[in-house]
């Protein structure tokens, strides 16, 4: 047994019927490239012979009385495989835009809270013999780190391989809290709340220093709440729409060497240059710069030694309103540049050191008012979505023994900010998902097929660039 942090527990207490906060990803496993054979039943039970490598898939939520205090980790005592894996077959003509519906569908369902919180939906039909699986966690019991690391017991470097049953000791394992006992302690705990009084003059401070580096013309993260209003910056729905699109890792790569800037700033530029165009095509575009939410990983930096969630937020301006795109990349370099900096002055736990207070009935309920008044349209925005850049493994993996062609993973998206975009650079490839509130961004593919337009713009100009710089031949 195990008590969630706050910041764990707090994807639960945000979670509303239309603000569904688990992440998804679609893997294409392609069986047929290394002559792998694929029965749904042996792909299953291969999963059940490794779930005793990963605890945390045997585990589920268990709220404490009254909500006194966060929610605890138990190891749940019927666990029951087929209550978490489904089979479907992909609906005629079998293409990637039924594909996307169906992930749509999957991703804009709740999850059972009485079970672990993961779901994998085997999808069967696809062309020249593939098979996608949707694999489904909620952000409390997972982030990007952590599900990777989950993945990476799941997935092997070689095709075909095959574990041995697990011990029986192992798979039957249980806890059984004790309520009462949980009450108790919930109660004793709660005078260590007050500490959220001594973090007060912390965050002056912290905050004080944001405000010298602002008057030295140091430059820092874009403000949050300055954020221009878009069609997706509404309250969601519990609909969701999915489009996924793969681009050439070497030509980010090119692009990066081509102007000395990162990768991450590339795949920024990338994502705002299709925003830009999707939005102008609907004359949309706002004047001013879009902000977007960048999570964080902590996990290397925190000195907090507990809980899944480790991850901090910066914001960063993507400098939409420029429309020469190498000009919008240096701009977004520099920003990226700055918000860094600033983000480590907030340091690395400034969001789990808060989140640890969070009260759960307080949280819970004013999400809720927060929904069922659509109080996201009546104040200044947030931010417009959030973009996650995510570093992934460069070489073939084989998802319980059939090779990947690739994985595309999809965000939660938030009332005020109905679109996310997840990039993840994995063997050669740039996998970017997609995922929006249905009724907020209509043709969403529209968008992923943008992306190659921004990429193209990119490229161009660095080949440019490369050719007026090469000595001439004599």
């Amino acid at each position: 047994m195990e008590r969630l942090t706050g910041l764990d527990a707090s994807f639960l207490y945000l979670e509303t019927d239309t603000q569904l906060l688990h992440v998804c990803a679609l893997l294409i496993l392609d069986p047929a490239a290394d002559g792998t054979d694929y029965e749904f039943s042996a792909l299953k039970d291969e999963l059940g012979r490794r779930l005793h490598l990963v605890p945390a898939m045997r585990r589920r939520v268990h709220r404490v009385p009254f909500d006194l205090d966060h929610p605890v980790w138990v190891t749940d005592s019927t666990f029951d495989l087929d209550h978490h894996v489904r089979r479907l077959g992909l609906p005629a003509p079998g293409g990637s835009r039924e594909l996307a519906d169906l992930v749509a569908d999957i991703a804009g369902q709740p999850m059972d809270r009485s079970r672990p919180l993961w779901e994998m939906w085997v999808i069967e039909g696809l062309a020249g013999g593939k098979v996608a699986v949707v694999s489904k966690y909620h952000h409390a019991a997972v982030d990007g780190i952590t599900g990777a690391n989950m993945m990476a017991y799941l997935c092997d470097a070689e095709p075909g391989v095959r574990y041995p049953e697990p011990p029986a000791e192992i798979a039957s394992g249980a806890d059984n809290p004790n309520d009462l006992v949980l009450a108790a302690e919930g109660l004793a705990r709660m005078p260590a709340k007050l500490g959220m009084v001594a973090m007060v003059p912390q965050t002056v401070g912290k905050l004080g220093s944001l405000v010298q580096r602002r008057r030295s013309d140091k430059g820092g993260m874009a403000l949050p709440f300055t954020a221009p209003r878009t069609p997706f910056n509404r309250t969601v729905t519990p609909h969701r729409s999915i489009a996924f699109t793969t681009a050439e890792l070497s030509d980010i790569k090119d692009i990066r060497a081509a102007f000395g800037v990162k990768i991450n700033d590339v795949v920024l530029t990338v994502v705002a240059g299709a925003l830009r165009q999707y939005l102008a095509d609907r004359d949309e575009l706002p004047d001013t710069s879009l902000i977007a939410s960048i999570p964080v990983s902590t996990h290397e930096t925190s000195r907090h030694d507990r809980g899944v969630n480790k991850v901090s937020t910066l914001f960063t301006q993507l400098y939409t309103d420029i429309e020469d795109p190498v000009q919008r990349l240096g701009q977004i370099a520099e920003a990226n540049r700055c918000a860094k900096e600033e983000h480590e002055v907030l340091g690395a736990d400034f969001l789990q050191d808060w989140a640890r207070y969070a009260p759960p009935n307080t949280f819970r309920l004013a999400m809720r008012a927060y929904s069922s008044f659509k109080l996201a349209e009546r104040h200044p925005v947030v931010h417009n979505l959030v973009i996650s850049n995510v570093p992934g493994p460069q070489q073939p993996l084989y998802f319980l023994g059939h090779r990947i062609d690739a994985l595309f993973p999809f965000g939660p998206v938030f009332h005020g900010a109905g679109l996310n975009v997840t990039v993840l650079s994995a063997n050669g490839d740039l996998d970017i998902g997609f995922i929006a509130c249905r009724e907020l961004v209509p043709d969403l593919d529209r968008m992923a097929a943008a992306v190659h337009d921004s990429i193209a713009a990119l490229l161009k100009a660095a080949h440019a660039g490369t050719e007026s710089r090469e000595p001439a031949q004599h």
